[in-house]
């Protein structure tokens, strides 16, 4: 019986571009809601196309703004500065609890269903829905969220509104003192800074479309 000769090592390439079409594949799983994390989309695309190989989450991340891009057209610019805008209004509303804009809309990366992601640091997270409707928001939901950070299963207070444009806003509310912790973000690899208020009406003012994603 005639052996099979093992499959040559992939060039370099070969790999690369492999990689790429895994990421534009998990991309597409995440934009359609049939993954919703990184890793689950990652396997997800790898399998369908039968591949060893796994994009970084930055990559993915990348193939997914492109592919935005390509299917919303000049929609998601004035989205996105609408969202930025959206964010500004809540935010102030909540400067007592010193807020924070992150996630996809601070990036400049927010696609059609995006939501608009808002931390701030309080240790009374009744206080901060309390302000949320007494500035006139709608508060559609509010739970206790258990996230894994590092060795530690922490829990975290969530506030949900519904925006008079249909958008979403999910405030996240920590403990006062986490309020100058260093964070890494999970997708980028980068500082997970995010902007507060008055560096927010800074991009609204001089660069309202600006992107910030880490060096490569």
């Amino acid at each position: 019986m005639r052996r099979r000769r093992p499959m040559a090592p992939l060039t370099g390439d070969v790999r690369r571009e492999l990689r790429r079409k895994v990421a534009r594949e998990a991309a597409w799983l995440l934009y359609t809601g049939q993954a919703h994390e990184y890793k689950m989309a990652k396997e997800m695309a790898a399998e369908a196309l039968g591949a060893r190989v796994l994009p970084s989450n930055l990559e993915v991340a990348l193939e997914l703004d492109r592919l935005a891009d390509e299917l919303e057209g000049p929609e998601r610019a004035e989205r996105l500065i609408l969202m930025r805008k959206e964010a500004l209004e809540v935010m102030k509303a909540l400067r007592p609890f010193w807020p924070k804009l992150i996630g996809s809309v601070w990036r400049g990366m927010a696609h059609r269903g995006s939501d608009i992601d808002i931390e701030v640091f309080c240790d009374e997270p009744g206080e901060v829905e309390k302000a949320l409707r007494k500035a006139g928001y709608r508060v559609i939901r509010s739970e206790v969220v258990e996230k894994q950070e590092g060795d530690r299963l922490i829990a975290y207070y969530h506030i949900y509104l519904a925006m008079p444009s249909g958008h979403e806003v999910e405030v996240v509310v920590r403990p006062a003192e986490e309020r100058y912790k260093e964070r890494k973000c999970e997708i980028f690899g980068d500082a997970l800074r995010g902007l507060n208020i008055e560096e927010l009406e800074e991009v609204l003012r001089e660069e309202p479309l600006r992107k910030f994603l880490p060096m490569r």
